[in-house]
């Protein structure tokens, strides 16, 4: 049985989206059960023979600073979640929190991987191929050193080792052009350890890729620093919404185009699916010693019960365990260019 303690109050709909999309997951996932960490009130409705309230008297909201959640909101919801992994209550928690907040609040409870400087946000961006392209960061380090982005690479080799059953996924570097002589110092320096990690034998580099090649899957991974990652998944999220809006509204003008969008419809509908974000929600808050996945703020219950279930994968994978056995087996390559590194 996996257990997945859920922040119940975070998001901006908070236990309106959550608690349906606990029932909704628990139904579709029988070896699976939760903790619902919240205001006892707030979940006095919910009823399952698989789910147990935590009690949290505070919520961490999506306008709160740092300081806040880590010094004055030591018993929220996010917090007592989170809390359930670090005492091993539970093998993952999800949030749909404040960001920020939520990787404060993990990094201080659960502390990093040794080797691991800053912990990463991965998540999966649909593709061309059918399959989905792994990028990080995606937000939680907006200034990235080169031996950030070699951990960030480590860490997403393991993860989409688990999502897709390869022990080689390919990696690439997000740049301005494929050429080893493009981008910034940094980028350029990046460059350089990653192929030596390849060369060692401990990733699978392809090179430096672009924004394009994320939407054509040249590469399963695209390492990035948070500033570029964050924009990149903002831009597709509100280009998929654009297009099934357009879409929408086209195929409503008038009798002949209701026709049209009637014969077409089994294709609109799977371009539909395909391009929807709700698909690819819940983001792996990669580098902690323990599970955390972010779900979109702004989530739906659809949307939530897929953070649920990656969350799940996660555990019953066992990401942790492989994160952990990759950044060990790379650690010679990590420590190579030693870091001023925050106290953990």
């Amino acid at each position: 049985m996996i257990v997945i303690a859920v922040d119940c109050m975070g998001g901006d709909h908070g236990p309106g989206v959550t608690l349906p999309a606990c029932q909704r997951f628990l139904r579709r996932q029988p070896n699976a059960s939760l903790l619902l960490a919240g205001q006892p009130e707030a979940l006095a409705a919910f009823s399952h023979e698989r789910a147990s309230v935590v009690p949290a008297s505070q919520v961490v909201g999506m306008e709160d600073s740092i300081e806040v959640a880590l010094r004055k909101k030591k018993d929220s919801s996010m917090r007592v979640a989170i809390q359930q992994v670090k005492d091993g209550a539970a093998q993952a928690a999800v949030s749909a929190g404040n960001t920020g907040a939520l990787m404060a609040v993990a990094r201080y409870l659960l502390k990093t991987l040794e080797g691991i400087d800053r912990p990463a946000i991965a998540t999966q961006l649909p593709n061309s191929r059918g399959g989905a392209t792994t990028v990080l960061d995606l937000g939680a380090n907006v200034d990235c050193t080169a031996e950030h982005l070699l951990q960030f690479a480590v860490m997403g080799s393991a993860l989409v080792s688990v999502l897709n059953d390869d022990p080689l996924p390919t990696v690439g570097l997000l740049n301005i052009g494929e050429e080893a002589i493009k981008g910034g110092d940094e980028i350029k320096r990046a460059g350089e350890l990653l192929r030596a990690a390849a060369k060692a034998g401990d990733l699978n580099f392809l090179g430096n890729i672009e924004g394009n090649d994320i939407f054509t899957g040249t590469a399963d991974i695209a390492v990035c620093d948070g500033f570029v990652g964050n924009v990149a998944l903002k831009t597709i999220e509100g280009l998929a919404s654009m297009i099934v809006q357009f879409l929408r509204e086209e195929y409503s003008r008038n009798l002949l185009t209701k026709l049209a969008g009637a014969v077409s419809y089994p294709v609109l509908a799977a371009l539909k699916r395909r391009i929807d974000h709700r698909r690819y929600n819940g983001a792996a808050l990669l580098g902690l010693r323990g599970l955390v996945f972010k779900s979109h703020g702004s989530a739906d219950v659809v949307a939530f019960e897929q953070a649920l279930r990656r969350a799940y994968d996660a555990a019953s994978n066992d990401l942790l365990a492989r994160v952990r056995a990759r950044v060990t087996r790379a650690a010679p390559l990590l420590a190579s260019s030693p870091l001023q590194t925050d106290i953990r």
